[in-house]
């Protein structure tokens, strides 16, 4: 079964790389975007038919190594 992890910085934490990405958009023409946040998308492959299981498996990595809980949320979605 296939996982994704989407970690994002949490509201009010700076995000540097958005602010340069926005920046280039204003540059280039793009002068209706707004704020640019920039995340990361992990995509695991599990060895589990059972969804349930699969997503604690995620919300479990996420918690221990993807995410900086500090600084980032994270959702995970389980994909068949």
């Amino acid at each position: 079964m296939k996982i994704r992890v989407n970690v994002m910085l949490k509201e009010g934490v700076l995000d540097p790389q958005g602010k340069a990405i926005g920046h280039a958009f204003e540059v280039l023409g793009f002068s209706n975007v707004g704020e640019v946040r920039v995340g990361k998308t992990i995509e695991l492959e599990v060895d589990t038919a059972d969804r349930e299981a699969a997503a604690a498996q995620g919300e479990a990595m996420a918690r221990e190594l993807l995410a900086n809980l500090v600084i980032e949320d994270f959702a995970v979605e389980v994909a068949e």
